[in-house]
């Protein structure tokens, strides 16, 4: 028997994914955030939310475009704290000692360091309660080669975290255990 847990924002796992901007004097920020993911193919595209009162949001409105960085669990520690201090009044790239890089296809950063981003131009915005959410189209999406396998990103190589909105924790992803569009045939 299932125990009814109540309307919360419980699906697991939520990525960690870190939000690149820049404000209207070209000053580049970043958020995490972790409501957010794929949300169509054709053109593929992804979505953020974001609460109104964060200077992402107000840059993302502006600049029409932002990226999207998965930091490896080797950056966990500055991915929180993007996430704990306001850009309103404090300069996250050097408190953290990250490097922003100017997109070559969008109006926006990353981060440096981090080894996969996905660069967005604004396709759509919803108004959703206490949230807006920000349709990116994917103009382009860079990974280093140290993450790179042969079949594309290997998620072993590129180690991203996961977070768990109930619990509020972070976590690893697992082991690979099965070729999706495969294991579910019958013989």
């Amino acid at each position: 028997m299932k125990t009814s847990l109540g309307a919360q924002t419980l699906l697991f796992p939520a990525p960690v994914l870190i939000v690149g901007t820049y404000d209207a004097a070209g000053h580049p920020n970043v958020m995490t955030a972790a409501w957010g993911g794929i949300c169509c193919s054709q053109p593929p595209c992804i979505a953020v939310s974001l609460r109104k009162a964060t200077r992402t949001h107000g840059n993302l409105t502006a600049r029409k475009a932002f990226t999207v960085s998965l930091p490896s669990e080797d950056f966990m520690r500055q991915a929180d704290y993007f996430g704990l201090v306001s850009g309103h009044d404090t300069d996250k790239f050097a408190a953290a000692g990250l490097t922003p890089v100017r997109s070559d296809m969008v109006d926006a950063p990353y981060v440096g360091e981090f080894p996969f981003v996905v660069e967005c131009r604004l396709a759509h915005t919803f108004e959703l309660g206490g949230h807006t959410q920000f349709v990116g189209e994917v103009v382009d999406v860079k990974a280093e080669e140290s993450v790179l396998g042969s079949n594309g990103v290997d998620l072993g190589k590129l180690k991203p975290i996961a977070f768990v909105p109930g619990s509020q924790a972070y976590y690893r992803l697992g082991p690979w255990i099965g070729q999706a569009f495969s294991v579910g045939r019958q013989d």
